[in-house]
């Protein structure tokens, strides 16, 4: 009798163990809160040597909370489950780049160049960007002022310097964000943001605000949260990031046999007139613009071989400088077409599935112990992974798709 008791304590221990050397949920909870309430208490000094006044921190920050349903965040011991990313990173081609989204946006923009044409006229001759440039970021980023920003910009901002991969540029960005309260420029309403903190109707991060934000009617407020001002700071974004008067960002193309997806990217860059040599024309029997001839270009496949393909021009960087995501520029690029008369893209997108982060993760991982030239596992396809994907498809003689597949994966494992 003794010998089952005992036996049945010892069956009995483990279950103990994990019950009260477990951290319980709610403890978890507590230490964060214990950790968020110190780091907060150090952002507050930091804040004040930045120039914000005591009495304005508190006032902003009271009662602020970490906001754990964020994109882009290291993950709290809290959570099970890693935050989704950005839609740029985590949708495939042809859902980002909607044609029934595009179709009505372009013609609302359509609508508005002409309403606001005075105004676009004075932008282009003061700040050199075309109407439909500033026009198109204007819709893909608040669908023209139709879509209700979700966050509030001092929550956000805190939360990414608090939890971010990026802590520190929001920190910044967090203390000229308090600057604009303390100053009185901006205050609950004018701080409704996106997920990383941009404010506005073309969308702003807090710090371009004075160097870059643009008083169009010269009545001594540069106003973002006005079609017009926006407009004018949206294209004087543009200005500081090289954007060339007059010119476009790319056109749509047909490949060559001598020219695959596995070419994506600058580092095959080369003027137009040297890509027509190896086949690549325009979609749709178009010619290229002879003054384009001379002008260096790059190959630009965002669904790999799966998709429309692009040569793209400087303007094209200059959007992506804007904001780093090739699908965001693509979605800008071709609305500011549609928005001057252009149409759909020529060529068809294939039923494209994105991969999780962590398998995308993977696939990077996997090139680069090949030797492939990967510098940064970071799950996002972009135009140096789908170039690699292309030529270790190209090695093993695989069909060169250049897109991070499931099939790909279990090929790599295998």
């Amino acid at each position: 009798m003794r010998l089952e008791k005992l036996a049945i304590y010892w069956l009995q221990v483990p279950l103990l163990i994990a019950v009260f050397c477990t951290p319980s949920k709610s403890r978890v909870l507590a230490a964060e809160k214990q950790s968020f309430a110190a780091w907060k208490q150090q952002l507050r000094a930091d804040a004040i040597i930045f120039g914000i006044r005591p009495s304005v921190f508190d006032r902003a920050t009271n009662d602020v909370r970490p906001n754990y349903k964020l994109p882009d965040l290291v993950r709290s011991p809290s959570q099970k489950r890693r935050p989704k990313g950005q839609a740029e990173f985590v949708r495939p081609p042809q859902a980002y780049l909607s044609k029934k989204l595009l179709t009505n946006l372009a013609q609302r923009g359509r609508q508005l160049l002409s309403r606001h044409a005075a105004a676009l006229g004075q932008i282009e001759r003061e700040i050199g960007v075309a109407p439909a440039a500033v026009l198109a970021i204007w819709g893909r980023e608040t669908a023209f002022g139709g879509y209700r920003l979700r966050h509030n910009a001092i929550r956000t901002l805190v939360t990414q310097a608090y939890a971010g991969r990026r802590s520190r540029v929001f920190r910044r960005e967090l203390f000229h964000a308090l600057q604009l309260i303390q100053s009185g420029i901006a205050n609950d309403q004018r701080l409704r943001s996106s997920w990383a903190g941009a404010i506005g109707l073309t969308q702003f991060m807090p710090s371009e605000y004075d160097s870059l934000a643009y008083d169009l009617n010269r009545d001594g407020f540069k106003d973002i949260w006005s079609p017009e001002e926006a407009l004018a700071s949206a294209a004087n974004q543009l200005r500081s990031k090289g954007w060339q008067s007059g010119k476009t960002w790319g056109f749509e193309v047909t490949l060559s046999n001598q020219v695959t997806c596995a070419m994506d990217g600058p580092r095959d860059a080369r003027t137009i007139r040297d890509w027509q040599k190896l086949g690549v024309s325009r979609t749709g029997s178009r010619q290229f613009p002879k003054r384009y001839s001379d002008e260096v270009a790059f190959l630009f496949t965002p669904g790999g071989g799966l998709g429309p393909a692009f040569l793209v021009l400087e303007n094209f960087m200059v959007f992506k400088r804007y904001n780093p995501s090739d699908l965001y520029t693509l979605f800008v690029g071709h609305l500011a077409d549609r928005i001057l008369g252009g149409g759909d893209f020529v060529s068809d997108w294939s039923s494209i599935r994105q991969l999780p982060t962590a398998e995308i993760e993977s696939i990077q991982s996997h090139l680069k112990a090949e030797g492939f030239n990967i510098s940064k596992v970071d799950g996002k396809v972009g135009a140096n992974t789908r170039s690699q994907i292309g030529r270790y498809q190209r090695r093993h003689g695989l069909k060169i798709d250049c897109w991070p597949s499931a099939r790909l994966l279990q090929h790599m494992r295998g």
